[in-house]
């Protein structure tokens, strides 16, 4: 047997024992519901990675709603192209922009419970495959929502209902209700070496 037989042999029978665990692991997941998927850690890529499934379910040509808090001063492409491309998702932003930039309390706790009022209605729709509520753990973190309201209404959604959200913190209560957590983790960015925004990648 050659050394190019032996490796084909070695490389054949570990994809095979890969193959077996796969297919063991797909096997046994056997329930059919939504997911809850966190996306949280000090790293670039929860929203990129929210709108990603955003795009994913409008493949299936499933309805989608979106509710971005925080953002919604500066235009960012997704808001572009969903807004102009994609009626069949229902598109909110709080407006507020950043709450460290706003440093009004008041104003963003009310712009906060508005947004809020719409996510619920959706949460609460069972025609909607998938609702992304980003940014939303900065709203549990500084307490501009009731904890526990937004959790009720988290974990009662319809079953067949997918939630994304995105965001840093948000307590530990959240983490143990979501069914997938992520962490996003910051190894280097751009923006700390001087390179500004870009258009089209971060926003």
């Amino acid at each position: 047997m050659t050394d190019k037989d032996k490796k084909q042999q070695s490389h054949q029978k570990k994809m095979e024992k890969l193959k077996d665990n796969v297919d063991a692991s797909i096997a046994a997941a056997d329930t059919e519901r939504g997911v809850f998927i966190l996306l949280t850690g000090n790293g670039k890529g929860k929203s990129s990675s929210a709108f990603g499934m955003v795009m994913r379910a409008l493949g299936y040509g499933y309805k989608v709603g979106v509710v971005q808090f925080i953002k919604g001063v500066q235009l960012s492409g997704e808001e572009l192209y969903i807004r102009d491309q994609c009626p069949q998702v229902t598109f909110h932003q709080m407006g507020t922009g950043f709450t460290w930039d706003t440093q009004d309390r008041s104003a963003d706790i009310a712009a906060a419970e508005k947004s809020w009022a719409i996510a619920e209605k959706m949460l609460a729709d069972n025609s909607y495959h998938l609702v992304v509520l980003d940014e939303l753990t900065y709203m549990l973190s500084f307490k501009y929502l009731d904890q526990d309201k937004v959790l009720s209404a988290l974990k009662n959604r319809p079953q067949n209902q997918s939630l994304v959200v995105t965001g840093r913190g948000g307590g530990s209560a959240l983490s143990d209700l979501a069914d997938t957590v992520s962490e996003i983790k910051e190894i280097k960015h751009a923006y700390n070496a001087g390179i500004m925004a870009r258009k089209g990648v971060d926003y």
